[in-house]
């Protein structure tokens, strides 16, 4: 089989380090020119550095690929735009978006500022939406292209400290969702990715208890290339068909999520009153409540 992405342009966002420079590699390795997205920042989105994507860029250029660098922050609209059309300016069309670019203010809920709410959801869910809309209207003229989106288990699940973060990554499969139904006419595709991999954000998860610090040990086997496959696959005309999914990738595991749906339902033909529910509600959906679970909980054997 050729190149699976060859002729291709990719745009990747914070693709500097960990999953999106393992991405932006293989989008080349694959035939793709790509353009490699990361401002440089810190973890918690702190100052800026050209250096990180201007070495994914150098390291694709060395292995005789195409590649182009931007260290505009996807927080700005007007910074998408720019991105996409240094994509076209360079390469002539844009036709894959990885949306990845992300960072983390943990903070159990009752001490956590606006700040660190407004920040996470500024880079995460208005990032992606930016990046996505700077794209859509390319993809719709040419009557193609694929938006793959980073959401987390950490959202779809569930986890301490990370409310932030959380609303962020379901706010993405929000997103992703609707650019999958509004965009199915012009051949659009638009699926998400849960991740597991050893980052600087899985690194920034406290492990305090000895079984904690074990699992911890565990996930470093997890290495961010392992994300990559997936995320090319889905970027590719091989994918054709696949739109508004949740995939997750762990280690060489690779799952597909279920989605919301209603899952039990209660009728009183006289209609409701709080005396009414409580006399019924508990007993009719205790059994089927979902528990407050954890993303460790669900994931509770060791990667494969």
């Amino acid at each position: 089989m050729p190149n699976i992405v060859a002729g291709k342009v990719a745009v990747v966002t914070g693709a500097g380090r960990g999953i999106g420079r393992g991405i932006a590699l293989m989008m080349a390795q694959e035939g793709a020119r790509v353009v490699v997205c990361d401002i440089g920042a810190s973890l918690d989105g702190a100052g800026t550095d050209i250096g990180p994507a201007q070495d994914v860029v150098n390291e694709i250029k060395k292995a005789d690929g195409e590649a182009i660098a931007s260290t505009l922050s996807i927080s700005e609209p007007g910074n998408a735009d720019k991105i996409i059309k240094s994509a076209i300016d360079a390469f002539g069309r844009v036709d894959i978006l990885v949306n990845n670019a992300g960072i983390l203010r943990d903070r159990i809920f009752h001490r956590m500022s606006w700040s660190d709410w407004s920040d996470v959801i500024a880079v995460h869910l208005h990032g992606s939406f930016n990046m996505s809309r700077a794209c859509a209207t390319h993809f719709r003229e040419q009557n193609s292209g694929s938006f793959v989106h980073m959401t987390s288990t950490s959202g779809l699940v569930g986890n301490f400290g990370q409310a932030n973060y959380m609303a962020a990554k379901l706010g993405i499969v929000g997103l992703s969702r609707g650019i999958a139904l509004d965009m199915a006419r012009f051949n659009v595709r638009s699926n998400c990715i849960a991740p597991f991999a050893w980052t600087r954000m899985i690194d920034s998860i406290p492990a305090e208890t000895e079984e904690e610090k074990a699992r911890v040990a565990r996930f470093r086997e997890m290495t961010p290339e392992k994300i990559a496959p997936l995320a090319v696959y889905l970027g590719s005309d091989c994918a054709d068909g696949i739109s508004g999914q949740i995939f997750s990738v762990r280690n060489n595991e690779i799952y597909l999520f279920s989605q919301t749906r209603p899952i039990r339902t209660l009728h009183r033909s006289d209609g409701w009153t709080p005396e009414k529910i409580d006399a019924q509600l508990k007993g009719a959906f205790a059994s089927s409540f979902t528990p407050l679970d954890r993303s460790t909980d669900v994931f509770s054997w060791d990667p494969v």
